[in-house]
């Protein structure tokens, strides 16, 4: 019963600290590769917006068929539109 109490108190301590979202960017989104990917995730994106196959708010996000981090391209077979809810989903399978 006791560890229980501990482990319930510590759950509540980690819900209650306020997130750093400023050292979190600089972690995560300021590096080299992560604006090399937002850069090439944007140009998809906005191809895919000129051609007519996506459109501003409908739900759609570009996909890769076989993810960049397991040796996928960019190239157009390795891309398709998938619903948002469905490439969420997938993750990184």
């Amino acid at each position: 019963m006791k560890h229980l109490r501990q482990y319930i108190r510590c759950i509540i301590e980690e819900a209650e600290k306020k997130r750093d979202y400023k050292a979190e960017y600089k972690k995560y989104h300021s590096t080299t590769k992560a604006k090399k990917d937002r850069v090439k995730r944007n140009k998809n994106r906005r191809r895919f917006e000129r051609d007519g196959r996506v459109s501003k708010g409908d739900g759609k996000e570009i996909d890769h068929k076989k993810p960049l981090s397991k040796g996928g391209g960019n190239g157009d077979s390795n891309l398709r539109v998938v619903d948002q809810k469905t490439n969420r989903k997938k993750g990184n399978k």
